[in-house]
């Protein structure tokens, strides 16, 4: 059957002349200011918004975007504050993409900006791996383009792309679901969940990906100090992405093999695009948690289980961790082990992050719906707390469960 898909895709641009960088980095911290401002106002609906960032020299895209945006911030993703690296969001209107062969760069992105005719192109590098997809968004009935965002790194700038796609996909029939959770001690930690009880995990420690994040942080710190030349500090920055992406493509890969050996899998996953904003453990651990790119490794998960014939579901990430994965009921979490506070429940210690995984498998509806969620304690279908017990048989065990890392670490 034919199903509608959404995928990012992913460009740098070509290294800017010095006036498109000055514009870009002009456009990119007046939209900053503009999202801080309507954010720290409380406006919280779009016309509210747009009062507040009409004065504001951007083009109607960006404006129109923050109207949208702004409100969700707290109603739908509960933020209490904003980070300061939020990249620049651009409603679809601003999706103008050119290609030509005879170019250095084919593909060509037309950037808005305030006022009449000031608009102006500039080069893409895309992503090798997704030039069909390229392809098919400048094509007349091609994919449908989504909301656009460009982001400052430090040597360069980022455009990611969403856009909607039809693609040939079997429906599975009693799929298998398999939650994976992403995080910083272990980069990913997956079980698939049959009748309610996840079985099989597998935990990739996030280890070498801490060292890697840390060396990179004092090493490129050093060098600062030092009044090192630009060059042999970009080096070393170029060295160290590459090092953290051979991990994000080698873990991405583990996670789909892990899933192909199941009967009709379904990956799900939690929906982190806002996760700086719903974070709050902490300006410290915000900090080592933000630094790891969450997003990118899902997007690499997605990607490669799309090339497998394997569909993946999103659903929103509350208290994913600290909810019993059997009962439904909010417990607590120390280190690695997770507790549940229900006395009626078969769990006592489990292992938190596979806690976690078994909870966003079991949150998306039996239908392909994702369930919202709901802190309870009883055994509503839609609770969040796995699937209908009415119709869905449960296993239990006369037994506490005990389930702990040593169980499953190599």
């Amino acid at each position: 059957m034919s199903d509608p898909v959404t995928k990012t895709l992913q460009a740098t641009l070509a290294l800017p002349t010095a006036g498109k960088e000055q514009r870009l980095s002009r456009l990119l911290d007046t939209y900053r200011e503009a999202l801080h401002d309507a954010f720290d106002a409380g406006a919280d609906t779009m016309s509210a918004v747009n009062d507040l960032v009409t004065p504001y020299d951007l083009p109607y895209q960006a404006k129109d975007a923050l109207k949208s945006y702004v409100p969700k911030l707290r109603d739908t993703y509960d933020a209490s504050e904003l980070d300061d690296e939020h990249p620049l969001r651009l409603v679809n209107r601003a999706a103008t993409f050119d290609y030509s062969d005879e170019r250095e760069y084919g593909y060509v992105w037309q950037v808005p900006q305030p006022g009449r005719g000031t608009n102006f192109w500039i080069p893409l590098q895309i992503n090798p791996e997704q030039e069909s997809l390229w392809a098919d968004l400048l094509s007349d009935d091609g994919a449908e383009p989504g909301e656009i965002r460009l982001q400052r790194h430090r040597t360069s700038w980022e455009l990611h792309v969403t856009v909607k796609h039809e693609i040939e996909q079997a429906e599975p029939n009693d799929p298998t679901y398999i939650g994976f959770d992403v995080g910083e001690s272990a980069l990913i930690t997956g079980c698939a969940l049959k009748r309610d009880v996840p079985r099989e995990p597998i935990i990739v420690s996030g280890n070498r990906a801490r060292h890697l994040r840390k060396e990179m942080h004092t090493t490129l710190k050093r060098l600062q100090e030092r009044d090192a030349a630009e060059w042999r500090i970009d080096e070393r920055f170029g060295h160290y992405q590459n090092a953290l992406t051979d991990i994000v493509e080698k873990v991405s890969r583990q996670a789909v093999e892990y899933a192909r050996q199941f009967e009709k899998p379904v990956i799900v996953m939690e929906n982190l695009t806002y996760i700086r904003e719903s974070l709050d453990y902490g300006s410290y651990m915000n900090r080592r948690l933000h630094a790891w790119a969450f997003a990118r490794l899902q997007g690499r998960i997605e990607d490669k289980a799309r090339e497998a014939g394997i569909s993946v579901e999103y659903i929103r990430p509350e208290y994913t961790s600290q909810t019993c994965h059997a009962c439904g009921h909010i417990g607590s979490r120390n280190g690695d082990d997770f507790r549940c506070t229900n006395d009626d429940c078969h769990i006592t210690v489990f292992h938190a992050d596979l806690n976690a995984a078994a909870n966003i498998a079991g949150r998306v509806d039996p239908w392909g719906e994702s369930l919202s969620w709901e802190p309870t304690g009883n055994d509503s279908p839609r609770d969040g707390s796995a699937r209908d017990s009415a119709t869905v048989h449960r296993e239990t065990s006369e037994k506490h469960s005990q389930m702990r890392l040593t169980a499953y670490t190599d």
